[in-house]
């Protein structure tokens, strides 16, 4: 008798809910959490997609309810719609759809050419937007916490990265603890390559910021800085990610801890120096099929620097790389 290798999913949300609660959001906390027991439900509709070897998009409209996937508003062949949050959710899977192909050299999230789906207008005012196992959903936000999320590539491109985890990673990582933070950490680590390779930016030149532009004039400038974590200044006045494993918190929050592993990326592709995507996006994406559910910091560290030599870079890459996590004291 065979059995099947369990599969670790997450409803995965760019907005924790401890954030949601500092700014007194108790109905979108309340239906995020809800939200994160549907993964069996998830898993049923992800991998009952037929795949395919071209791009194909599809958006629906949820017309502010939590149903979905809503009602078919455009498809790959459609006209753009009136609806500028249809084109955006439209275009932002687009340009993650030919980052992962054209640098990556991989078809779709699955590997296979699955087709992207996203739903807009999901919830009254919700303000969040998350990956459920099968595809991408964005609330609109309440106009004043957060005014929107799908406008931000930084933001699809890190929601569809779950997609591209759970199915890279054998069996997925199990979305709590260490390997929580890291199935966070490595969703920022795209989000923010994504955005910099759309905006041809190096690494001197990128802002680094996950979720920027998405946050109410009184709220804050972004949710996360990958440069500088839990530096308020450039984020918000809540957030509390550590840089280095001196604060982590055993336990805490996956994003919280996952400031530890975003900063070794940061310092990594530093270490490097060019396009991000060049050389330290592609060690991390090497890594991913060497990790296993439940990895931690230090088995992820040594995944990216066994990664340099798979990809026949140089001793000088792997120093680069080595030194990150000796700086935020993953490695010894």
């Amino acid at each position: 008798m065979t059995h099947a290798c369990q599969q670790h999913l997450c409803t995965c949300f760019i907005i924790p809910t401890k954030i949601l609660l500092h700014f007194q959001d108790q109905k979108s906390a309340l239906l995020s959490e809800r939200l994160r027991g549907n993964r069996d439900v998830s898993a049923q509709a992800f991998f009952g997609g037929i795949t395919t070897g071209a791009k194909r998009r599809t958006i629906y409209d949820a017309g502010h309810t939590s149903t979905l996937p809503g009602s078919l508003v455009r498809g790959e062949d459609g006209q753009p719609s009136a609806d500028a949050t249809v084109n955006a959710a439209f275009d932002g899977s687009g340009i993650t759809y030919d980052f992962y192909q054209q640098v990556l050299q991989r078809n779709s999230i699955d590997g296979k050419g699955l087709r992207l789906d996203s739903t807009v207008h999901f919830g009254d005012l919700f303000n969040n937007a998350f990956w459920n196992g099968s595809q991408m959903v964005y609330g609109d936000g309440d106009g004043t916490t957060f005014v929107g999320f799908v406008q931000a590539l930084d933001v699809v491109a890190h929601e569809l990265t779950h997609g591209v985890t759970q199915n890279s990673v054998p069996g997925g990582l199990v979305y709590k603890d260490q390997s929580g933070a890291l199935n966070e950490s490595i969703s920022d680590v795209f989000g923010s390559v994504v955005k910099q390779w759309h905006k041809q930016q190096d690494v001197s030149q990128a802002d680094w910021l996950i979720g920027d532009g998405i946050m109410g004039a009184e709220s804050g400038k972004a949710l996360r800085s990958m440069q500088d974590p839990g530096n308020r200044d450039l984020t918000w006045v809540g957030d509390d990610q550590p840089k280095t494993m001196d604060g982590y918190e055993e336990g805490g929050d996956v994003h919280t801890n996952s400031g530890i592993p975003n900063y070794a990326f940061y310092l990594a592709a530093m270490n490097l120096g060019g396009n991000s995507w060049d050389k330290a996006a592609k060690i991390w994406y090497q890594a991913l099929p060497l990790l296993h559910p439940n990895a931690s910091f230090k088995e992820a560290a040594k995944a990216t620097v066994h990664a340099v030599n798979l990809l026949g870079y140089k001793k000088v890459d792997r120093d680069a790389v080595t030194a990150a996590w000796r700086a935020v004291k993953v490695l010894k």
